[in-house]
This record gives C-alpha cells, sequence and structure tokens, in this order.
C-alpha cells in the first residue's frame, strides 16, 4: 500500500479527479481517499508511476 499527499485536493470534484487519475494508472486497483486528510491510499507497491501521473493531470502530489 501506498499513501499519498494531494495537497491541492480541497473539494468532492477534486476527490473525483485524483481517484480518476490513479484508476487510470493503475487499474484494478483498490483506491481510498481521505478528502480532510488530503491523502490517498494505493493498494500497490510503487508509488512513482501514480506521482508522475497525478502531476501529469496538475495535482501537487508526494508520497505520504
Amino acid at each position: 500500500m501506498v499513501r499519498i499527499k494531494v495537497e491541492n485536493m480541497t473539494c468532492g470534484g477534486c476527490a473525483k479527479g485524483v481517484t480518476a487519475t490513479l484508476k487510470e494508472a493503475a487499474p484494478g486497483k483498490l483506491v481510498a481517499l481521505d478528502l480532510e486528510k488530503k491523502e490517498v491510499t494505493v493498494a500497490m507497491d510503487d508509488v512513482a508511476p501514480l506521482l508522475a501521473a497525478l502531476e501529469k493531470d496538475g495535482w501537487q502530489a508526494k508520497a505520504a
């Protein structure tokens, strides 16, 4: 499991966008989101492709 902090995820619409980006980057993987903490957990071991996909789509993300 990897945890990612997404600083500019501030609303439900943002959460949908982040989820869509991560599901495209990691098809079939479980994505759990905590909007209040601005954190996402993805059921995979390598965070690098997820961070790259988020950055490409304009999200300010870093490993948590």
